[in-house]
């Protein structure tokens, strides 16, 4: 890993610490009233995924530009530059291993383990994509799924707020949610696999090696599964709310609360 790279992972691991323990905490109260009247065990989770928001938008908008506009990566999606998709890796793995140290000092109340699994399978394959700058376009494309996390954290704030699971900014993000989930993280399953295998017995496959290929697949493999079960949750609870079966309660889709429902901090 280049000194660059090393620089913006512990600068990501920094920065997201610091909007934790110190900005969050400051800004939660202007932007939300209820925050003050959380109970103390709730206010880390809170923060946690107003960072997790954070990351989201950062993350997923960048990713958004390097695919539509970074040409090299698009045309050689194995071997292409990796500049700007190794910048965008390393905010990432920075914020990973930020939310690692976070779900193991608040394990109590916070840990999982599908989230930890999907948090040690993406910092493995990105692993080699830092180190030898290999598919730059599927680490990127992954990260599409980034753009479904900021829904995913508003339903839990609406939810700790204890605003009803009927009121309309609810019912739409909990639509809004389920939508975006799917599309990034559940359709773009064909295509994504469709390019991987269209790369199998390539030169430039074979240039990878044993190590990078396991790493690529395994880890696809391992997130998609853990995508299909985390969409059944909220599609589940989306029809609920929708039916009227989830009704009378609190928040928004009726999804298991813990914090495999994030799904945020998921970095696939």
């Amino acid at each position: 890993m280049e000194m660059r790279e090393l620089s913006v992972v512990v600068g990501s691991f920094v920065g997201f610490q610091l909007l934790f323990s110190v900005a969050s905490p400051r800004l939660s109260p202007a932007l939300a009233a209820g925050y003050s009247r959380l109970p103390s065990a709730k206010r880390p989770e809170w923060n946690s995924r107003l960072v997790s928001t954070v990351h989201a938008l950062i993350v997923g908008l960048f990713c958004l530009y390097i695919l539509w506009f970074d040409g090299a990566v698009n045309e050689d999606p194995v071997w292409g530059d990796p500049t700007l998709v190794k910048l965008n890796v390393a905010i990432t793995c920075g914020y990973l291993l930020y939310d690692l140290l976070l779900l193991a000092c608040n394990w109590s109340t916070m840990g999982d383990g599908f989230f930890v699994c999907h948090h040690l399978a993406a910092l493995y394959a990105y692993g080699y994509v830092l180190n030898r700058g290999v598919l730059p376009y599927f680490a990127n494309f992954r990260l599409i799924s980034e753009l479904s996390t900021p829904f995913v954290n508003q339903r839990w704030f609406f939810e700790v707020l204890s605003i009803p699971r009927t009121n309309r900014l609810v019912v739409t993000n909990g639509v809004m949610m389920t939508l975006v989930f799917f599309l990034v993280r559940i359709a773009v399953i064909p295509s994504y696999y469709t390019r991987v295998v269209a790369t199998f017995g390539t030169p430039a496959f074979v240039r990878l090696g044993m190590g990078p290929q396991v790493a690529w697949i395994v880890s696809s493999v391992c997130l998609d599964i853990l995508n299909t079960i985390w969409m059944y949750r909220i599609a589940r609870g989306c029809y609920r709310v929708l039916t009227g079966r989830g009704r009378g309660g609190k928040g928004g889709p009726d999804i298991k609360q813990n914090h495999s429902s994030d799904l945020n901090n998921h970095t696939d």
